[in-house]
């Protein structure tokens, strides 16, 4: 009798087991908001582009975790806190979102993950750049995956002074971000010993760049720092050449620049820029393997910030599957606890305070005679491995 009721046990066990995975996901759907800019500066940066590239990582993922399907939605928050805080609140109280991944522009990450920590929501930032999010205003969901300031001081910045430019003018993006990657590689550029001269800062997406680069040729500085990103980074460049900037005898460090930034300048105005990014396409045979499939869905090749997305997605249903639940409490631990090893992180971990550390790469954009194929912009001049690129926790100032 005992074995027939062990058999009769084990057997409900096995007919409820869907039962019970679904009860510990809300609403029997699991749904990730693509939450960014698509109509505006960033559009290109991240735009649809990181939302096709999320429902790749749901596809590839199986559709379903936990048994429950998993439902990808996307907004333009049109680069303004105030428009992201209402579509974040909207999803998150009333269409069962459970995290939000992407947000491009660091104001807009910065008032987001806030909201979240109130809402007890994950956040997964890929598009958005300053270290702070790791830093001083981390959270115990908050989680910056694809790249930051931090990194992009090391890379771009570290290069150009350790080549003998060490004196620096910025023109800086006048929001979060622009100041955060401004301070970022000013702090690194003295810390090698050199000086900055001066800084202006322009407001976002603006047309007109003559008043700031007239500042920036009368510095003397040898390196022009481009502390902004998208249209701005690409207008101003296109501006500094009519203004002679670089045939006057200063370079231009462009520190936050992406390859689809360099597709919209095209290789005869971008030829010999040096760059930071987490990820090319043209690696290895995984990252030509999910491109050629991104660029089959988009007809384009990914950025960093776009596969980043992508990695970003497959590890939050990672977690959730092994959490067995889509608590945002139990997720994140998972996510701090499981090891990041897709095409776009080898060998990647997250810390405590919520910052994926992986490597960076230098690369410099190919002149059009080297290019040989279409989307053959890079060469790369070195590997920054993730611990020399990403602040430790001790340095970045995070009180978890």
């Amino acid at each position: 009798m005992s074995r027939l009721l062990g058999l009769a046990a084990g057997a409900t066990a096995l007919v409820l087991a869907p039962f019970a995975a679904q009860a510990q996901v809300s609403g029997n759907t699991v749904k990730i908001g693509v939450l960014n800019d698509q109509s505006g500066i960033y559009a290109d940066f991240g735009g649809k582009w990181s939302a096709e590239a999320a429902r790749m990582a749901v596809a590839d993922f199986g559709g379903k975790v936990l048994n429950v399907p998993v439902e990808i939605v996307s907004a333009d928050h049109q680069n303004k806190p105030d428009i992201a805080s209402n579509i974040a609140r909207s999803w998150y109280d009333n269409d069962g979102v459970d995290a939000i991944v992407e947000l491009t522009a660091s104001s807009v990450a910065l008032a987001i993950q806030q909201l979240s920590l109130e809402k007890k929501k994950i956040t997964m930032v890929s598009g958005a750049a300053t270290s702070d999010l790791t830093g001083k205003a981390c959270t115990p969901y908050g989680f910056h995956w694809a790249y930051d300031t931090r990194a992009l001081a090391v890379g771009t910045g570290g290069s150009l002074v350790e080549a003998g430019g060490d004196s620096w003018f910025f023109l800086t993006a006048d929001y979060a971000f622009g100041h955060a990657l401004e301070a970022d590689v000013s702090k690194y550029v003295k810390s090698k010993g050199g000086k900055v001269l001066g800084a202006v800062r322009h407001p976002l997406a603006t047309n007109d760049f003559s008043s700031f680069l007239l500042q920036a040729q009368a510095s003397k500085a040898k390196i022009v720092g481009l502390a902004n990103a998208g249209l701005d980074t690409n207008n101003s460049i296109k501006a500094a050449a009519e203004f002679g900037i670089v045939q006057g005898g200063q370079r231009l460090a462009a520190l936050l620049l992406t390859l689809a930034e360099v597709h919209g300048l095209g290789l005869q105005a971008a030829q010999g820029i040096v760059l930071t990014e987490g990820f090319y396409w043209d690696m290895d045979d995984q990252t030509r393997a999910f491109s050629k499939r991104f660029f089959e869905k988009t007809g384009r090749m990914p950025n960093m910030v776009q596969a980043g997305t992508y990695s970003s997605v497959l590890q939050y249903l990672k977690a959730v599957q092994a959490a067995g639940t889509d608590n945002a409490d139990a997720v994140a631990k998972k996510l701090r606890e499981l090891p990041v090893d897709d095409f776009f992180a080898k060998g990647g971990k997250v810390l405590p305070n919520g910052r994926m550390v992986h490597d960076m790469y230098l690369f410099q954009v190919k002149s059009p005679g080297e290019s040989k194929q279409p989307w053959d912009y890079y060469k790369q001049l070195a590997t920054i491995k993730g611990e020399q690129a990403f602040a430790t926790l001790a340095e970045s100032g995070c009180s978890l």
